[in-house]
């Protein structure tokens, strides 16, 4: 198989936006939030831009302190973002945030980058930042969905435990979703890249099954955390 991907010229790249256009067009004309959409087409088009210069920077980057840096940072936004569902979430929901992302998420990336796939050297950035990324945005999102939920049922009356279960299964709802259909409705975006890179859809296939069991361990362990230390701030939420 060609082990080459073909390059995306600027006006291909102009068509990949014919349907978010139609879309945009519709919320506006339901009055859904258009501008809301337009703004956040256009933050997803300069961000991964900018994020695609940078990448070339940290690829090339051959000191761990830099990725370490990179990981730090990408917690701190994954946590800040995680508890943005939450009203007047304050420092200590922020800080339960970060702990609950980073307990499940790095132990999982040092599990699959040394154990699984032996890494050399641990923060070769080709693997890590990207797996690294996909387990942090995992847990984040669980975060942030259980956050959302477990106030939303504590508001109804329920009891913590009532609540704690709802918001635990909410959060998991997505990526057992994507268990579910894995392979038969979609093909995620990883073996997906892979496979038009030019790799055997097995290896691809083993690569995916690595990626699929450690969002779910992440998603589960970040939101189990999160709703186990925050229980003492249940009566604020």
């Amino acid at each position: 198989m060609s082990a080459s991907v073909s390059s995306i010229s600027n006006l291909a790249l102009a068509l990949a936006f014919l349907p978010t256009l139609i879309v945009i067009a519709i919320m506006y004309y339901w009055r859904a939030g258009g501008g809301t959409a337009i703004y956040a087409t256009l933050r997803m088009l300069v961000q991964l831009l900018l994020i695609g210069y940078v990448l070339v920077y940290i690829f090339d980057a051959d000191h761990w302190g830099v990725i370490a840096a990179v990981l730090l940072g990408m917690l701190i936004a994954a946590s800040w973002i995680a508890v943005r569902t939450v009203e007047s979430p304050g420092m200590r929901t922020y800080l339960i945030a970060f702990l609950a992302v980073s307990v499940s998420g790095v132990p999982i990336l040092a599990l699959v980058t040394q154990a699984v796939l032996n890494v050399e050297p641990w923060f070769l950035p080709r693997y890590v930042v990207p797996l690294a990324g996909m387990i942090f945005s995992g847990s984040m999102t669980a975060i942030s969905i259980a956050a959302e939920r477990l106030a939303a049922e504590l508001k109804t009356g329920n009891s913590w435990e009532a609540a704690r279960r709802t918001a635990f299964n909410t959060a998991m709802i997505p990526i057992v979703n994507s268990l579910f259909a894995v392979g038969l409705v979609s093909l995620p975006g990883m073996m997906t890249g892979q496979v038009l890179s030019g790799i055997s859809p097995l290896v691809a296939a083993k690569y995916q099954i690595v990626v699929m069991t450690m969002l779910f361990g992440a998603t589960g362990i970040a939101a189990a955390i999160y709703l186990a230390l925050i229980k003492n701030k249940a009566g604020n939420l």
